[in-house]
């Protein structure tokens, strides 16, 4: 059971991480966006939000690490659409 929780959290993090790297990366290296430092950490806030929200169930069927991952996702994906229309 154990194992299992550790594969559904390095899952998240690994997108929150991931996705928070492209932002910099697009934003810093790359120059293509321009955005801010705070705004960049959006991704990494869905994951906090994961860690906090998992005491123990009963959790819901949307409830997966699966959607956490896409959350951290999209989110980034927002914070990029915001950066390019602003």
């Amino acid at each position: 059971m154990e194992i299992e929780r550790a594969r559904e959290d390095a899952l998240v993090a690994a997108a929150a991480g991931g996705t928070t790297v492209a932002i910099a990366l697009l934003s810093g290296v790359a120059g293509i966006v321009d955005v801010a430092t705070l705004p960049t950490l959006t991704p990494l806030a869905v994951y906090a939000v994961y860690l906090f929200s998992r005491k123990g169930g009963p959790y819901g069927s949307l409830d997966t690490a699966r959607n956490w991952a896409l959350a951290a996702l999209c989110s980034g994906l927002l914070v990029l659409a915001a950066a390019i229309a602003f």
